[in-house]
């Protein structure tokens, strides 16, 4: 999907397609079919855009073998899709049934890393439509802080630079530029805007910005406008949002709103968890701060890293940070000039969720309304939603 902002400016919005586990292309394009395809006609959208996110494998067999990228990018076009960004966050096993620490493996310090990126950005040159000339991929940021060394940070440095003249060379056999986007995290090396001000001004701009991810900027307890000037004053560009909902619990020392909380711990993925304070305060993990020797105090609201749909809150006590992402949406987009051109729906909890969906239809209504709230959001500020020249042609007398 398409929208123009009063810049005259294209801005895409999509959903990432990390929520589904396909990890090879004939997974992908039967995941695309079961999903993607009837949340574009439950939209009623001539296109929509999907976040890829391709596994290692894939990415080096579509890296190796352009013809197939040309392939995979005729296959989209066929059914109404387009890609102007790829998740290159998790490498490989993203629904295995326990992933937790492993997404950050490899990290940055890694030539394993530096490789996938390169082919990512390779893939995604030949597969952005024919009208765009930029794409970005996001990345995790640096590593995750445990173990995380000062020789590591240099070769995470040397990596990113190699990355850089690798994009370069994207740039000159294509003419597309491909940006590559450091993801804040918390519990990462880079946690929150500010750290990706410091560090990320020290990277070529022409090529590398900031994902901003808004579950995390919420669990972080960040203001969106503040952290937008932050990230404007040090000269870092936001080169992709992820929109997305962290689950917020305003009174965590009543008993039933820990018994909420406790319905969403589960064992695949990290939901690391922050008190409000200043700074904020956490664990790594949702069942860490509930019991155990590391349990978090329940004087302040609590907010954990549990991607939560944004059409919808969870059931009460709790509910979720959706006023961040309205904040951030206002922040990014009510300016003269847009802060980014791709928002990127990133919802992967779908499956963990206490009451997931019972089948695909279901999912793919559930995607479907995400998109709605996101696409009737723009319209509220004042953006336009774009038919695509095709349709255009078509609905010519």
């Amino acid at each position: 999907m398409r929208f123009r902002h009063g810049s005259g400016e294209d801005v895409h919005l999509g959903y990432c397609t990390n929520v589904h586990p396909a990890e090879d292309l004939a997974g992908i394009l039967d995941q695309l079919d079961t999903y993607a395809v009837p949340v574009r006609e439950q939209l009623a959208a001539d296109r929509l855009g999907v976040g890829l996110w391709l596994a290692q494998p894939v990415a080096a067999a579509l890296a190796g073998d352009p013809g197939a990228t040309l392939r995979l990018r005729t296959e989209l076009g066929r059914r109404g899709l387009e890609v102007v960004t790829l998740n290159g966050f998790p490498y490989q096993g993203f629904h295995q049934p326990v992933v937790k620490h492993a997404v950050y493996r490899p990290d940055w310090s890694s030539r394993l890393r530096l490789e996938y990126t390169v082919d990512l950005a390779r893939v995604l040159a030949l597969l952005l439509p024919e009208d765009v000339t930029t794409g970005s991929i996001s990345t995790l940021p640096f590593g995750w802080r445990a173990g995380w060394t000062a020789d590591r940070h240099v070769q995470s440095l040397r990596n990113l630079v190699e990355l850089g003249r690798g994009l370069k060379d994207v740039r000159h056999d294509s003419g597309r530029t491909i940006k590559v986007a450091l993801e804040p995290e918390p519990g990462c090396v880079v946690e929150t805007t500010g750290e990706a001000a410091h560090h990320l001004s020290h990277l070529d701009p022409d090529h590398f910005g900031i994902c901003l991810d808004v579950c995390h900027l919420a669990v972080a307890f960040e203001d969106p406008h503040e952290a937008l000037r932050k990230l404007d004053r040090a000269g870092v560009s936001i080169v992709k949002a992820q929109l997305s909902c962290a689950l917020h619990a305003e009174r965590p020392a009543d008993p039933d709103v820990r018994r909420a909380l406790a319905a969403f711990t589960e064992p695949r993925f990290l939901h690391q968890t922050r008190r409000a304070g200043a700074p904020p305060t956490g664990v790594d993990d949702l069942p860490q701060a509930l019991a155990g020797p590391l349990a978090m105090n329940r004087d302040a609201p609590w907010r954990s890293h549990f991607h939560v749909p944004l059409h919808a809150d969870p059931e009460p006590p709790l509910t979720s940070t959706r006023p961040v992402l309205r904040q951030a949406l206002a922040a990014l987009l009510a300016a003269d000039r847009p802060g980014t051109t791709h928002l990127d729906v990133e919802t992967y909890t779908w499956s963990v969720l206490p009451t997931p969906p019972r089948t695909a239809k279901e999912l793919a209504a559930g995607i479907a309304a995400e998109l709605d709230w996101t696409r009737r959001e723009l319209l509220t500020l004042g953006l336009t939603e774009q038919a695509s020249p095709s349709a255009v042609k078509r609905s010519s007398p």
